[in-house]
């Protein structure tokens, strides 16, 4: 056996795995919580099954395998996580109003930390939370389950085509054809770049600080000079999303106006800046309750999309924030 494993050691052995193999899940599934149900069901099949394990591949390999089953599994139900721009054309502000869809529909957020294993290679680094941003998880989801796969081990991972091909037991032909069509649905998608979060040079930082001063401030002629004139805003569990920083204003001035005096606490997500955006509470003690978490994406020096993930209750916990600010 090329890859000896007692009983003893095999938890730490699989424990090792563990953030890239819920990256990898993340991946396939836009969910984080999923990701973390289907590296759990991985790791219960090779403790399992892996008295057959006979050690023609690596471990790693071999739950790479495992994990891509579990995955397939659960994406055989249909469902496909999307964003509010892929399910609805943008609302002009006049018009928007707020419709929640239920919590499988949408692509959700995830810490960077439990999906991205530190690496040494800051190439490879930035390769992963290029994969992990919000636009190219979304743009994943269109494709077929297989291609998902094939595309993430590629591109992602740097896997060779033969190796695809044994773990998914096909051809080296079947996984470069799948690859091909996979880069030009995703190329279709139009995944446009954005600055990942590490590390930030000197005039991101000054950008996100101004972003942070013009929110908290409510000052909007400050956010409109920071916004590219087509950015959107967006509010999962809503589907409503818009479109312009003068759809954007228009939102903040009028229905979101109760963003009011709020606080921003800066955190990663997606490999992409983030916030916690804890808002004034109701309370007469001057503290902050939670209301959102805030992806930021920026391109070419200004901020080119704002998701706001609404259920602070199921995001806080996840990102180990505080549930409540104090008065500074």
């Amino acid at each position: 056996m090329s890859d000896v494993v007692t009983t003893q050691d095999l938890d730490s052995r699989l424990e090792k795995h563990r953030t890239e193999l819920t990256g990898y899940c993340y991946r396939m599934l836009g969910s984080a919580f999923e990701a973390d149900d289907a590296v759990q069901d991985t790791m219960v099949r090779a403790w399992r099954s892996f008295d057959k394990f006979e050690g023609r591949s690596s471990l790693r390999s071999w739950l790479y395998r495992i994990a891509t089953n579990v995955c397939l599994d659960m994406l055989n139900a249909g469902n496909r996580r999307a964003r509010p721009m892929d399910l609805t054309a943008a609302t002009p502000v006049a018009q928007a109003a707020l419709n929640a869809r239920p919590e499988i529909t949408w692509l959700e957020p995830v810490p960077d930390g439990r999906v991205l294993p530190s690496v040494a290679d800051p190439a490879e680094t930035a390769v992963s939370r290029e994969s992990v941003r919000l636009a190219f998880v979304a743009a994943l989801q269109h494709l077929p389950p297989k291609q998902r796969a094939v595309l993430i081990l590629r591109e992602v991972l740097a896997w060779k085509a033969s190796e695809v091909a044994e773990l998914l037991e096909t051809s080296v032909a079947s996984v470069n054809s799948a690859l091909q069509r996979a880069r030009a649905t995703i190329a279709e998608r139009g995944s446009q770049e954005t600055d990942t979060a590490a590390p930030l040079d000197e005039e991101q930082r000054k950008l996100l600080e101004r972003y942070v001063a013009a929110f908290e401030g409510y000052d909007m002629a400050a956010l409109t000079a920071l916004l590219h004139e087509d950015a959107t805003l967006s509010m999962p569990p809503y589907d409503l999303w818009l479109q312009g920083h003068d759809d954007i204003v228009g939102w903040m001035l009028g229905v979101g106006e109760v963003c009011r005096g709020s606080r921003l606490v800066p955190v990663v997500a997606n490999g992409t800046p983030a916030f916690a955006h804890y808002h004034p509470s109701q309370s007469v003690d001057g503290s902050f309750d939670p209301w959102a978490l805030m992806v930021i994406e920026i391109v070419d020096g200004k901020v080119s999309g704002i998701t706001s993930f609404l259920d602070t209750k199921r995001w806080f916990p996840l990102f180990d924030l505080p549930a409540r600010l104090e008065k500074e």
